[in-house]
Parts: C-alpha cells; sequence; structure tokens
C-alpha cells in the first residue's frame, strides 16, 4: 500500500509557509507588517490542525495507508445466475497505520495496525446469500511492533503474516498481484454452492471441497500471533522465519533482481502447522499439516511479456484416522499465468493475461455425499482478463472471466461430475 502522509510539521514551520505564501502573493501587503498579520497566521494555523489528523507523540512517524476495493460480479452455475456487488475479499478494503522511530542510528521501532473493511463479503456470496456473512464489518488485519537493524534485520511480535503468508502470491510481479493472483479463482467462488446436473449436493460449496488453510489454496499460511523474522536482503535474497500459536512455524526464501532484460521475483516456503483449531486440506481440526510452495514470475522488461506460474502441497499426517480405503493425505496444486504489461496509453500500464490452475485435492472427513466422506477431488480454473492502471489517480480498473469444472469422488467411489461455474468480476481498486 501507499503512503500518503506523514504527520510530523511544527507550528513554526506551517507559520513560515504561511508567511512565505503571503509574501509570493501579495507583495505589498506583506511589506506591511503591523497590525493584525501574525494574528491572522497564527488562527489560519489554528484552522488547519482542527482538521489534521494527530498523533500521540512527535518522536514516532505515524504512515496512514490503504485502499477500496469494490466490485460487480456476474456468476452462472448453470442452472441459476445473478448479479452481485460488493467488497472484493480477495484483497479487501482496508486501513493501515505505521509507526516507526529511530532509537539509534541504524535501529528503528515501530508498529503494523491494519483494519480489514468488508461492504458485501464477496468470499462467502452464495445463490441464497447476496451480501455474505461478515458483511458490513470492520476486522483486525495486523497487530504488531517489530524492532529493526539495517545489518541484522526485522523482528515482529503480534498478529502478522507467517513466513508461508502469501508466499505464492506475492510472487506475483505483475500487476495483478491484487486481482488475480494463485488463491483468485478460489476466493471467488469458494461460497456458491456446488451442482450436479442441476442439483445441489448435500448443501456442499465450492469452498468446502477447496483445500488449504490459507483460502481453499494449498502452500499457503495465513495471519497468526506469531513472532517473525526477516533477514537483510543479499544478493536480492531475504529469508523469512515464523513461529507462534500452538504450534505452527515456517520459512521461506525470497529472491528478486534484474538480469539484463528480465525481471525475476521468486519465492520458495516450508512450514508445519499443528494447531489444535486449524483444520488441515484433509481432516478437520486438530492436525498436523505440513505445507510447501514455490511460485515465480519472468518479466521481460523491454516488452512487458511475462510468466508467472507454482506449485504447493499440503501433506496431513493424520489422514489415516479416516480408516477408510481410498484416502488421500496429499493435496496439491499447480497455476501458470502468462501476459503482457504495457503503457499503450497515457494513463497508465496495462495489463493482459490468461491463466489456468489445476487442483488436486486429498480427503475430508468433515465432507460428505452419498452418505460417504469426500476422498478426493479433481478441479480446473480457467481465467483471462485486463487491468488497466491509472496513474494520476493511483486506481487500477479490472475485468476477469474465470470459468471451474471437475469432479470428486467419496471413500465409497461415488463420483460426481460438477456442473462448470462461470463468472465475470469487474471493478476497481483505489490507493490512498
Amino acid at each position: 500500500m501507499k503512503s500518503v502522509f506523514k504527520l510530523s510539521a511544527s507550528r513554526w514551520a506551517l507559520l513560515a509557509a504561511f508567511g512565505l505564501a503571503a509574501a509570493g502573493t501579495t507583495p505589498a501587503a506583506a511589506a506591511d507588517l503591523g497590525g493584525d498579520c501574525c494574528a491572522d497566521l497564527e488562527e489560519r494555523v489554528a484552522e488547519l490542525e482542527a482538521t489534521t489528523a494527530r498523533k500521540g507523540n512527535r518522536k514516532v512517524s505515524l504512515t496512514v495507508s490503504g485502499w477500496v476495493n469494490e466490485e460487480v460480479m456476474y456468476w452462472n452455475d448453470g442452472t441459476e445466475s445473478n448479479v452481485y456487488v460488493g467488497t472484493n475479499k480477495l484483497e479487501q478494503s482496508r486501513v493501515r497505520f505505521v509507526g516507526e522511530a529511530q532509537i539509534v542510528p541504524g535501529w528503528s521501532a515501530g508498529y503494523t495496525l491494519e483494519l480489514g473493511i468488508n461492504g458485501g463479503s464477496s468470499n462467502t456470496w452464495s445463490q441464497t446469500n447476496v451480501d455474505g456473512s461478515g458483511s458490513n464489518a470492520v476486522s483486525v488485519r495486523k497487530s504488531s511492533w517489530f524492532i529493526k537493524s539495517k545489518d541484522l534485520g526485522k523482528v515482529t511480535v503480534g498478529q502478522d503474516g507467517t513466513a508461508l503468508y502469501h508466499v505464492l502470491d506475492d510472487a506475483d510481479g505483475a500487476n495483478t498481484r491484487n486481482f488475480s493472483d494463485a488463491q483468485a479463482a478460489a476466493v471467488a467462488q469458494s461460497g456458491f454452492l456446488l451442482r450436479h446436473n442441476g442439483s445441489t449436493i448435500n448443501g456442499l460449496t465450492w469452498g468446502n471441497i477447496l483445500q488449504g488453510i490459507d483460502n481453499g489454496t494449498v502452500g499457503q499460511d495465513g495471519r497468526r500471533n506469531v513472532v517473525r523474522y526477516d533477514s537483510p536482503t543479499f544478493a536480492g535474497f531475504t529469508v523469512t522465519a515464523s513461529w507462534g500459536e500452538d504450534d505452527d512455524w515456517g520459512m521461506s526464501l525470497n529472491f528478486t533482481n534484474v538480469w539484463g532484460d528480465f525481471k525475476v521475483l521468486a519465492k520458495v516456503g516450508y512450514g508445519q502447522n499443528s494447531d489444535e483449531n486449524i483444520g488441515c486440506s484433509t481432516k478437520t481440526a486438530p492436525t498436523d499439516c505440513e505445507m510447501f510452495g514455490t511460485a515465480a514470475t519472468i518479466m521481460h522488461v523491454p516488452t512487458g511479456l511475462y510468466v508467472y506460474g507454482g506449485y504447493a502441497q499440503n501433506h496431513d499426517n493424520r489422514v489415516a484416522d479416516l480408516g477408510a480405503p481410498g484416502t488421500e493425505a496429499t493435496s496439491s496444486m499447480w497455476f501458470v499465468q502468462g501476459g503482457i504489461e504495457q503503457k499503450w496509453i497515457p494513463l497508465g500500464k496495462t495489463t493482459v493475461f490468461g491463466e489456468y490452475r489445476h487442483d488436486e485435492g486429498g480427503s475430508k472427513d468433515n465432507v460428505t455425499f452419498n452418505g460417504a466422506a469426500l476422498a478426493s477431488t479433481d478441479l480446473n480454473f480457467v481465467g483471462a482478463g485486463v487491468v488497466q492502471h491509472i496513474d494520476p489517480a493511483e486506481m487500477d480498473f479490472y475485468v476477469i472471466y474465470r470459468h471451474a469444472e471437475g469432479n470428486m469422488t467419496n471413500v465409497a467411489t461415488d463420483k460426481l461430475d460438477l456442473d462448470a461455474f462461470d463468472a465475470v468480476q469487474m471493478g476497481a481498486l483505489i490507493k490512498f
């Protein structure tokens, strides 16, 4: 998110600025320094201060930033169709407060407070719920403090991203990151009911059969209460490690560099989660989940041609507890996106892209159909879209088409082909 202002200016600096402005615009009046000139400036400064956000002290800077991301989505499940309006939950509307202060040269301390804001929450839209659950609500996304050294790295404590948080998504080096990254397809239709030959299937949704801890996407973890370490950057490489909750740990290696005409962004991570309150891909909580994910973007800078893709999997070490033949402990997915990003018009860069994602899901003991637990899934997601950046307004308009299809099998070897689901998302994200 882009910073737009920092609250650090003294009252006398403001007085001087107003005085210079007055001198430059009305020289004759400025030469007459008698009477009420200073009183007038004091009054104008007081009015400005009354309408300006304040911070608690002058030692810690405060940066306020965020964005609003709202969309219109048309969907069609083969039996029913409709158009909904609300918050794009892939990267929901939010506001962030970041403070930082220097302790000694090379060392600083600070904090991050980030609030998520939902109008109509798109990831819980369904055929029967136009607003989605959790709508018109504010949530705490991040609440943490940090100590940072230029030479030794950064330690963060509190609710924040784990080392595997967005390990696939943040490897997206094109301007599709906030609109069509690795988990976008899963988020877009998570709440909608599955259909087979027009009929719903035991009330199951796409989100029920998608795998993974992070928005139906394997290989990634979420935001949790953790201790996190980010190393300094060496030759383009950064190491991140985190631990917290009961128990959740992970490590990732991040790389960014430019080689000749090519820009490269890559991430790889591994972690385990045995938190008693969190289910893995395959089993309800408690669980013992191993997560792996890797992704990268390679862009040819002169032409703007790029490829973004990756592979991930989750493995549940307790899946044997299901005690049925045909159960699968591992869920995996791979995806690829290709496109071109160029500034063809003065307003800003245009990104045109196409993408494909394939999921092979494992078993879930809390998902049943035809009287037996889910054993496996085979799902395909195809998409294409355009994102137009508007430089003067720090705004992005996007139009994206998505298509999903696949099948699922239960432990009794009953197999159902799912009715296709199509959607068109149209919206905009504006930063502040």
